[in-house]
């Protein structure tokens, strides 16, 4: 099986996979236009809280691509902040990336060379993603090793949820990363990925992910978790997040919390990973954690095929919240943080 990858930026070009097209298709597009790094970002071409993060600070970078002079520079930069600031709401990497290319654009916009200095600092972001997906499977992989060790079992059997691999970052991945190092370190005996309704980020994309990497799996409707579970088939699961609060409340793909509920009942540990980036220090109780609510298509249709009357009415939230007290551990860069979640020891500034 051939490589592929996700995003990768080349030659004044921003380069990356149609993910609404896979697994059928493997189309990869190739831009510099700002406007169509936010449409990809809004249509789910690319997705994945990290990835979305890159794709953002590229694409205000690449706004100056053509620009001339400080007032059009300024001019063409904060349309496209503005621009891919309002692509998704919930993935705080997005805002994050966002802000520090604005800095820097700030200090530097009457260089000669601005454009250069921002490419370089995307990349930098990229690069950083990549080294934070290693380490988080490198720790993810300690803890998993333990676990087996408690569970007097040679390999486990994993249970994940919508997509977290290469696809969704910039590196190997948050989640899928960790289950990539296991699997490659003969912890891992088979994975369980909820098909991960309703835009079927789990059946479609980790499926090919997982294929791509010759890991045995079986792909599962999301409302099957709870009787593998009921049947001691789940040893842990294991998820990536889209925003966690300074007090370890996370927001991931709908159906997460449903997946966390269910393993606090069958005792089964549930871990989140996701880079340090993904932690909003100024929010704290679930609440504030803002929730993008999609259209009504992606539940009565698909690939514009009808599933049903597209007069129904239909709620559509993309994201569900779990609550601290429900993790048993969240995975990052930084190492294993545990409840009562306290990232104290993390720079704000991250």
């Amino acid at each position: 099986m051939h490589d592929y990858y996700n995003i990768k930026f080349v030659d004044g070009y921003f380069f990356f996979i149609n993910q609404t097209k896979l697994p059928l298709e493997e189309e990869y597009i190739k831009t510099d236009n700002f406007e169509r790094i936010a449409e990809a970002i809004e249509k789910l071409e690319i997705r994945g809280a990290p990835a979305i993060g890159i794709a953002a600070a590229f694409g205000v970078a690449l706004s100056l691509k053509a620009s001339d002079g400080i007032m059009q520079n300024d001019e063409s930069f904060y349309k496209a902040f503005e621009r891919i600031k309002k692509t998704r709401p919930t993935a705080v990497n997005l805002f994050r990336a966002l802000d520090e290319m604005k800095k820097v654009y700030e200090i530097n916009r009457e260089k000669n060379n601005i454009y250069s200095v921002l490419i370089q600092k995307s990349s930098e972001i990229h690069s950083e993603d990549i080294m934070k997906c290693n380490l988080m499977a490198s720790f993810g992989f300690e803890i998993f090793k333990e676990l087996s060790f408690r569970l007097n079992k040679l390999k486990l059997r994993v249970l994940t949820h919508c997509n977290t691999g290469k696809l969704a970052t910039g590196g190997e991945g948050t989640a899928f990363a960790v289950i990539k190092k296991c699997f490659e370190e003969g912890l891992i005996e088979h994975i369980y990925a909820d098909e991960t309704r309703p835009l079927l980020q789990g059946s479609r994309l980790t499926a090919f992910e997982l294929d791509k990497n010759r890991i045995p799996f079986s792909i599962i409707c999301d409302s099957m978790a709870g009787y593998l579970m009921q049947k001691g088939n789940i040893d842990l699961v294991i998820t990536g997040a889209d925003r966690i609060s300074s007090s370890g409340n996370a927001a991931n793909k709908i159906g997460t919390y449903s997946l966390a509920v269910l393993s606090k009942y069958h005792n089964i540990p549930f871990f989140i990973a996701a880079p340090t980036t993904t932690i909003d220090f100024d929010i704290d109780f679930i609440k504030e954690i803002p929730i993008e609510e999609r259209s009504s298509s992606e539940i009565n249709s698909f690939r514009n095929l009808k599933i049903t009357k597209s007069n129904y009415p239909v709620y559509n939230p993309s994201f569900d919240t779990i609550p601290a007290e429900l993790i048993s551990g969240i995975i990052t860069e930084n190492g294993l943080f545990t409840y009562p979640y306290k990232f104290s020891s993390l720079d704000r500034k991250l």
